[in-house]
């Protein structure tokens, strides 16, 4: 939180939320952001989902919104709720950053609340849910409705600025692999393609095929290292910020 936020109306303040990923380093991506919160006049949101819910060592909870009888979405929007209830900013939309673990939250929450965001920053997911009726929830959105009780709404995604970020050099395959007997294996699990870079690639090629557009932003020398990919992140949501701020939307 910015100190300035207690000298100034804080409803001209807006919320970022930077998603940690399966290590958890929330607090290196808060203490990351907050130059920027400082420069561009927000509050920095930074989950912290424990590991070993209901099942021992289990560290992907998460990543695909709903777990056992969790929604995790429901529980980060409580989180905002939470922050706008004591500093009283303006969080009826805004940006969601998240890397790895991350990325695998952030594109899926886009589908169930575009509504609540301003911008999306998905970064490097080691599997993706292609936007489409081919396959059944997670590969795809084909059973959307039956896994969460509510439709697809493709006009309000169109209307929320995406990004994709991924490290040139993120090609290592052996921990996004999915083999059949695997934990998470559904057919078609490997089908978005071998590296993070192209189901990056494949993510991409599905929103825009449902016209949305995508901002694509592929770091040189960066593996697999999301502290090194938010310079690019950090440009694309202060464009927006600003945008926003001028009665636009930036892009």
């Amino acid at each position: 939180m910015p100190e300035t936020i207690r000298d100034e109306d804080p409803s001209g303040y807006r919320l970022v939320v930077a998603m940690h990923g399966t290590g958890r380093t929330a607090a290196a991506y808060r203490d990351r952001f907050a130059a920027f919160a400082e420069a561009h006049r927000c509050i920095v949101l930074a989950p912290l989902f424990p590991v070993g819910l209901i099942e021992p060592g289990e560290l992907s909870n998460y990543k695909r919104i709903l777990f056992h009888d969790m929604r995790f979405d429901r529980l980060l929007l409580d989180m905002v709720d939470e922050v706008d209830a004591k500093y009283r900013i303006d969080t009826a939309r805004f940006c969601l950053f998240g890397f790895s673990g991350g990325g695998h939250f952030t594109h899926r929450f886009l589908y169930l609340h575009p509504r609540r965001l301003a911008a999306v920053s998905i970064g490097a997911p080691g599997q993706v849910t292609l936007l489409g009726d081919d396959h059944d929830w997670w590969v795809g959105t084909g059973n959307f409705r039956q896994v969460f009780g509510q439709d697809l709404d493709i006009p309000a995604m169109r209307d929320v600025a995406v990004q994709m970020v991924v490290g040139a050099e993120d090609t290592e395959t052996w921990e996004i692999t999915v083999h059949p007997g695997d934990k998470g294996w559904v057919e078609g699990a490997n089908m978005a393609g071998a590296t993070r870079l192209d189901r990056m690639r494949s993510l991409k090629a599905a929103f825009e095929a449902h016209g949305i557009a995508v901002r694509h932003d592929v770091v040189p020398g960066v593996a697999h290292e999301g502290l090194k990919v938010l310079a690019p992140v950090q440009t694309f949501f202060a464009d927006v910020i600003s945008a926003e701020r001028k009665g636009a939307v930036a892009r």
